[in-house]
């Protein structure tokens, strides 16, 4: 009984140490409450938090388990990392205006696509790669069908900025899951 124990931990030894560090990255939120009333966390911040850090983390384990090139594994997470991001900002503060824009709601059709395209290609390097290419294009349709449908009164060097800001991190994403696509192409695992 202690062997087979023994034996469970030491194969998931990982996803002990990645629920360990999401229980201590939610405590910074959690004893910040304590400190300051700019913190205000409530029971549903922390489970979508936890949630989305863990799934993360999870997700990338899982995927490295199955082993693959260095390339193979860093492409997996960047993506995961340019997903993760998108999804903690959107919730957050919202890339466009703020979180209650539903202009924001399309961001998470860019991860959508993401999920559903891994989905299709069985996490093989060349569909990885074309489903990461067809992120980066939606990630990068988002801020221009929001630029068609509302377009922003830019009447000051403030407004500019903001709309700069957004095209700016919107090209960091795109990036971000161009350069994945890249490695995923690059690598040659076979899964």
């Amino acid at each position: 009984m202690r062997e087979n124990i023994t034996s469970i931990i030491r194969q998931n030894k990982n996803i002990i140490y990645l629920a360990l560090g999401t229980a201590f990255i939610l405590l910074i939120p959690l004893i910040a409450m304590l400190f300051t009333n700019q913190v205000v966390w409530d029971l549903t911040d922390f489970i979508v938090a936890g949630t989305l850090i863990f799934g993360t983390g999870l997700a990338y384990e899982l995927v490295a388990r199955k082993g693959g090139t260095m390339a193979y594994r860093v492409a997996v997470g960047i993506a995961l990392a340019a997903a993760f991001l998108l999804v903690w900002m959107n919730l957050a503060v919202g890339i466009i205006g703020s979180e209650d824009n539903p202009v924001n709601l399309m961001y998470f059709g860019v991860v959508a696509i993401g999920i559903l395209g891994a989905t299709i290609a069985r996490l093989r390097p060349r569909g990885m790669a074309r489903t990461l290419f067809a992120t980066a294009l939606a990630q990068a349709l988002v801020p221009a069908i929001a630029l068609m449908v509302k377009k922003p009164q830019v009447t000051s060097v403030e407004a500019s900025m903001g709309v700069l800001g957004v095209l700016g991190l919107n090209a960091f994403f795109v990036m971000m899951f161009i350069g994945s696509a890249l490695l995923f192409r690059r690598s040659r695992v076979r899964l």
